[in-house]
């Protein structure tokens, strides 16, 4: 068998760019002072090696030259850089929360924050962050000396539609900064930009393509429309919280931000096609030099979009001019160059992980796909699987620090992901160069992008619910250097035979003890469950049996879709004939989309309640969607089933006028009880303490032996309600952690001196109720 000949890679460049980039990193981690000491001790090094070696005889006297070179800039500029940064005025005036007026240069694009939806708020961005350079800034009229770099926090409204390059005027409140980079001062900033100037034409352009590129989308399902502007330029305004989520465990999210695998996915496009054309080396690199800068203008030529750019096109460019050993000591000097122009750089987790992914697919995966190959693996298998375990060991210490959790479905997610990427990405380039021009060609061919990213979409949602997918794991940069010790120690295990079998040995014993400890064990769900209050979150969805295998009725959906898709699944429930909306706040309608996913509908049913708008029109739309019909449950009316009947006890009154707080909203939530094999149950909602007296006062009959209890175990429930009802059993749908004070102490105390059980969402998951000789039972599917 005849191999290629190993490439010796040259790395001369390599301590320079690792004393450049540990000098800043400390510096911007602790004190400025430390980057002056990494640059005088890399001055020191580097004159002892120039004067022990011979530029003539040495072939690493260039790197020490290097090293001095780095050495200085640590000591001279980039050292005052860190300090005048450390002691802006701005930052002394951010720890006293002052009040301060800006004139700014906006320097990337506004990253949208998302909200989880509760009461009438909608889910989704209500606000963003902007990053931008000072200008000029005023305290009460007074001029203040500073050059910083800042974060605008402002609202989504009113600021999503600025892009860089604008100059605008801005007033608010300093905060200090969250990150340990070059932002001086947070500015919560409260009203709308003022006196925004015109961007540069270059960046009007790229907006104007990246909202062609979201236009043509729109002939393409919801969730797909959202993906592919992101895969090709990093806009993920459009996507949905779940899908973002699901792409997080997955070890998928890095394709949704522009990195150095989108620059060489369209400069190697751009190469194969000059190739079959047979152009020479010159003009290919000429050519795709051109495109490289074609798509940092079109993704936003924002720094991060710069250093992806930079990173992407080494190797490709190195490779494709048949230059291989220079790929370390571009990739060196690229890192180099970056942390100079900027040493925020050297903390920027995007930053780290660019360089690390290029440097272990250039050092790793070729060695890795090599010894496959050796032991019988084809060589497309081969490469299929060496670059994306080389791609998760290298880049899983960053990303367990900077995600705070470790996917351990990544490599497999990524080698069936990774097929369809660069269609995907090449496709949805087209398609933003085409519609810019002809809209209905940029729709034509961005139909060719919708199946790959329905694919990714499909692959992101089931990797993300294997049990165990999400290992949790300490953030920050301590919990990065933990990871990175985990994953030396794996790779030098796997380089001896003995410990690679006790490795296998450990690996078996986890999945013998822990995925039966998570699949098997609970049984879930449990045979003869009549009602389970589903683990949503801060919100409500409870799942009631038909008595008919695989159907049933679902009162509310939780605050965000998937929650409750997934508790759906894991009970087998194929047909739900009935979701009743107990009334329409974000956290019991925000799930309701996700209820249809794989399953038949009947209908949806709501009650008199008709606020707040933005919720009804958005039940109005899926059902339409959906084409179900959208029901009213009047007061009295009764439903029947095999095994569950339902009768409609309120509202009792609805109020028509200004509701500030949400309280009538509450207050308008359907009321039912539910007759299950397990006994009766009281659903209600979100009631307090009016519709609980307006219930008491028309002398309803509320007793049950179970109650999901009102608005998440609030202090708003009268004694006098909860005492009608003495249940036995009392269900508290709650999010962990959550900042309402929910469930509340007063509340639990006087259910349980009623003599209920209490079983709780956020600390026991799942929670079924089944049927026992002397009453209802409760089991628990745990956290």
């Amino acid at each position: 068998m005849i191999t290629e000949p190993v490439v010796r890679h040259d790395f001369r460049l390599v301590p320079a760019a690792l004393s450049l980039w540990l000098g800043a990193l400390l510096g911007l981690l602790w004190t400025w002072w430390l980057a002056l000491a990494c640059g005088a001790a890399a001055v020191l090094v580097s004159l002892g090696l120039l004067i022990k070696l011979r530029p003539a005889r040495s072939r690493w006297w260039a790197g020490a030259a290097a090293l001095l070179v780095a050495g200085l800039l640590l000591a001279g500029p980039l050292g005052l850089r860190l300090n005048r940064a450390e002691h802006d005025p701005l930052h002394g005036l951010a720890q006293r929360g002052t009040e301060v007026t800006l004139r700014v240069l906006v320097t990337e694009r506004p990253k949208p924050v998302r909200s989880a939806g509760y009461a009438d708020q909608q889910a989704g961005p209500r606000s963003v962050v902007i990053a931008a350079d000072v200008l000029h800034a005023e305290r009460h009229a007074e001029p203040v000396v500073s050059t910083g770099r800042v974060a605008l926090l402002a609202p989504f409204a009113t600021w999503s539609e600025i892009i860089p390059g604008q100059e605008v005027t801005a007033s608010g409140e300093l905060a200090p900064p969250r990150d340990a980079d070059l932002t001086v001062a947070a500015v919560h900033v409260r009203g709308p930009p003022v006196e925004a100037t015109e961007a540069p034409w270059w960046q009007r352009a790229a907006e104007s393509m990246r909202e062609a590129l979201r236009n043509a989308c729109a002939v393409l399902p919801e969730e797909q429309a959202g993906l592919v502007p992101g895969l090709v330029v990093g806009d993920t305004s459009g996507l949905s919280e779940r899908l973002d989520r699901e792409f997080t465990d997955a070890g998928l999210t890095h394709l949704m931000a522009v990195s150095g695998s989108n620059v060489a996915i369209v400069c190697g496009a751009v190469l194969l096609l000059l190739r079959l054309l047979r152009a020479g080396p010159r003009l290919s690199a000429a050519l795709s030099g051109a495109a490289l800068a074609g798509f940092v203008v079109l993704a936003g030529g924002e720094p991060t979009v710069l250093r992806a750019g930079v990173m992407g096109a080494i190797a490709l460019l190195a490779l494709a001019l048949g230059r291989e050993r220079s790929v370390v000591p571009a990739l060196a000097a690229a890192t180099c160059v970056l942390v100079a122009w900027d040493p925020a750089m050297a903390v920027s987790f995007g930053f780290v992980l660019s360089v690390i992914a290029t440097a272990g697919l250039v050092l790793l995966a070729p060695r890795w796909a090599e010894s496959l190959h050796r032991r019988g693996v084809p060589p497309g298998f081969a490469e299929g699987l060496a670059v994306p375990a080389a791609a998760f060991v290298v880049t899983a210490p960053v990303v367990a620090g900077m995600a705070g959790q470790l996917s351990l479905v990544s490599v497999a997610a990524n080698v069936l992901a990774a097929p369809v990427v660069a269609p995907a990405t090449v496709f949805g380039v087209l398609a933003t160069v085409v519609a810019t021009a002809w809209p209905a060609g940029g729709e034509l061919i961005v139909r060719l992008a919708g199946p790959e990213a329905g694919w990714l979409i499909l692959v992101a949602r089931r990797a993300s619910e294997v049990p165990g997918a999400v290992l949790a794991w300490p953030s920050g940069w301590w919990g990065g250097f933990l990871a990175l010790v985990v994953a030396i120690a794996v790779v030098l295990a796997l380089r001896r035979r003995r410990l690679r079998v006790l490795l296998a040995l450990v690996l078996a014993g986890v999945l013998l003890l822990v995925v039966p400890g998570k699949v098997i064990a609970p049984g879930w769900p449990p045979p003869g469950w009549a009602v389970v209050a589903c683990d949503v979150g801060q919100g409500d969805s409870l799942v009631l049996a038909t008595g008919e295998p695989g159907r049933a009725v679902v009162v509310d959906a939780g605050p965000e879709p998937g929650p409750a898709d997934r508790c759906l699944d894991r009970l087998g429930i194929e047909r739900v004939p009935l979701v009743v909306l107990s009334h329409l706040h974000a956290d019991h309608i925000g799930g309701l989309d996700s209820v249809f996913e794989g399953r038949s509908v009947g209908a949806i049913a709501v009650g008199p309640g008709r606020q707040p708008g933005w919720a009804w029109r958005q039940a109005g739309q899926i059902a339409a969607r959906h084409r179900v019909p959208l029901l009213e449950l009047d007061l009295g009316r009764r439903l029947e089933w095999p095994a569950l009947s339902l009768e409609v006890l309120g509202p009792r009154y609805v109020s028509e006028g200004e509701d500030d707080d949400g309280t009538q909203i509450n207050n308008s939530s359907v009321v039912l009880r539910a007759r299950t094999p397990a006994g009766s149950v009281l659903l209600t909602g979100d009631v307090e303490l009016a519709a609980q007296a307006d219930l008491l006062a028309a002398g309803t009959d509320l007793h049950a032996e179970i109650l999901k209890v009102p608005h998440h175990g609030s202090r708003f429930s009268l004694p006098q309600f909860l005492a009608a009802v003495s249940a036995r059993l009392a269900l508290v749908s709650v999010g962990s952690g959550n900042r309402y004070g929910h469930p509340n102490r007063t509340t639990l105390d006087t259910l349980t001196a009623d003599g209920a059980l209490i079983a709780r969402t956020d600390t026991d998951g799942d929670t079924a109720v089944i049927p026992d000789q002397t009453g209802p039972a409760v089991v628990r599917r745990g956290k």
